[in-house]
């Protein structure tokens, strides 16, 4: 006789209250901005951590946020809701502006301050953007020798970041813009591993991960960046919180660095220093 499996119980409905409480607590610790048509959203995203936590309602959940251990737990509930996509050379004209503009000119800079490049990728989710940036890096100075470079690859989500500092990445994620870069940067799996590409070892060393909050006190950079690359990221923040964060990453670059963000984004109604060189690509002025 075949035993039955029982049906699942039902996922427990998301509060209105409920639902303003956690878009509180994600709003004041991320500044990510949820407004009511992600009500069912958020739904969606945190019936599997109920169930996880054996919470009964999302009463129970919001109960559990606001208890001691509720500050670990915040930091799950930012992961669950964030959106992590992100491929290889994604908006592939940003790259092309950096390898071609961007990066010949912030040469002779570089080099009249005895120092290395330095590439911050302000969003890094699972790493796809930050080794696009490191390929790009590696190799501009493959005919540059002396020349040192570094990308602080950051996120809000430890989750991420470790997919970033691993560098593993199934095949079919894997499409670089010249078919020499796989094998120059990656190496290919096999056995238990197979269908999986691993970025070499030399290039994740160039990487460096880090946990930041972009509204955190400061940012554990030890040196002024020639680029940032905050892509797709203010998209998710009200018109405050993005005042601030433009202002927090101009005083990052060195004069003269290089702003990057979405192309779905711009700087239209928040007052900024920078100047505009192309769509979605802002600079420090040198002076």
């Amino acid at each position: 006789m075949t035993e039955k499996t029982l049906p699942l119980p039902p996922d427990p409905p998301l509060t209105e209250r409920a639902y303003r409480y956690l878009a509180e607590v994600i709003y004041r610790r991320s500044r990510i901005r949820l407004g009511p048509d992600r009500r069912a959203f958020m739904a969606g995203r945190l019936a599997g951590r109920l169930r996880e936590l054996g919470c009964g309602s999302f009463d129970d959940y919001c109960r559990l946020l606001d208890t001691p251990p509720g500050d670990h737990e915040a930091e799950r509930l930012i992961e669950l809701v964030s959106t992590n996509h992100t491929h290889f050379f994604r908006e592939p004209a940003h790259f092309n502006y950096l390898a071609e503009e961007v990066l010949p000119r912030a040469d002779e800079r570089v080099r009249d301050d005895g120092r290395d490049l330095q590439c911050w990728c302000a969003a890094a989710a699972s790493g796809e953007e930050a080794y696009s940036l490191a390929i790009v890096l590696a190799e501009h100075a493959r005919n540059r020798p002396g020349l040192g470079w570094q990308v602080t690859a950051s996120d809000i989500s430890p989750r991420m970041l470790a997919r970033c500092q691993a560098g593993m990445y199934d095949s079919g994620r894997v499409r670089l813009p010249r078919p020499e870069w796989l094998a120059r940067y990656f190496r290919r799996g096999f056995g238990e591993r197979e269908g999986v590409y691993r970025v070499k070892p030399d290039l994740r060393r160039q990487v460096t991960t880090t946990l930041i909050n972009l509204f955190q006190d400061t940012y554990p950079l030890n040196t002024p960046q020639d680029v940032i690359f905050c892509r797709n990221v203010m998209i998710y923040f009200d018109e405050p919180s993005r005042q601030i964060l433009v202002e927090r990453l101009f005083e990052q670059l060195v004069p003269g660095g290089h702003l990057f963000v979405g192309h779905a984004e711009s700087l239209l109604g928040i007052r900024h220093q920078f100047r505009q060189v192309r769509p979605a690509v802002y600079q420090r002025p040198a002076s």
